[in-house]
């Protein structure tokens, strides 16, 4: 057993990913801020499944998902370390591990290389505090507070569309997991 400190083997995700069903309990999990209930988290997965939505799934059809989920599949994330199950809220949550298993779900995609954004950023501000230093052209004039906030806001609006990409990708459903009608 995982637990959330030691990393995930490959073959160990790999298990863990086998299963659609799995996948898509941790897609919908990487979409909500909160913990869900076991309940909601079937009836999700049981009309993605049935191609349905949860208004309109049967009784038989909730029932089924539900124990396979709570026999089966949320141990199993459990026991590799990915989410945490309350037996008593019935609540389940992603875990930081979870965050291990991202790179296998949609290898296709290609991820913003962040760090070749944020190297060239620094070395900017860096050239400008020297051209600034050195009194070259228009730089000369420009007091440390000016060239602060210039660096500041190319930081500052550099995060912001990390953290907006990042969002958008984490709602995003993994290729596999799309229906195509």
């Amino acid at each position: 057993m995982s637990t959330d400190e030691e990393a995930l083997t490959q073959d160990v995700v790999f298990d863990i990913l086998s299963s659609a069903r799995r996948r898509y309990v941790l897609y919908l999990l990487r979409t909500e801020d909160a913990p869900v209930e076991l309940t909601e988290l079937a009836e999700d997965v049981a009309a993605w499944e049935n191609d349905t939505t949860v208004e309109e799934l049967t009784k038989q059809q909730r029932k089924r998902v539900y124990v396979s989920l709570y026999q089966t599949h949320v141990p199993k994330l459990e026991d590799a370390g990915l989410v945490r199950y309350d037996q008593d809220t019935g609540d389940v949550e992603l875990t930081q591990a979870a965050n291990d298993v991202d790179q296998y779900l949609n290898p296709g995609e290609r991820e913003v290389p962040w760090q070749y954004l944020y190297l060239p950023l620094a070395l900017l501000g860096v050239a400008l505090v020297a051209l600034s230093n050195l009194n070259v052209w228009i730089f000369a004039n420009m007091t440390e507070v000016t060239l602060g906030v210039i660096i500041f806001s190319g930081f500052l609006l550099t995060v912001g569309a990390h953290i907006v990409v990042w969002t958008m990708n984490r709602r995003q459903v993994p290729e596999d997991l799309r229906r195509h009608s």
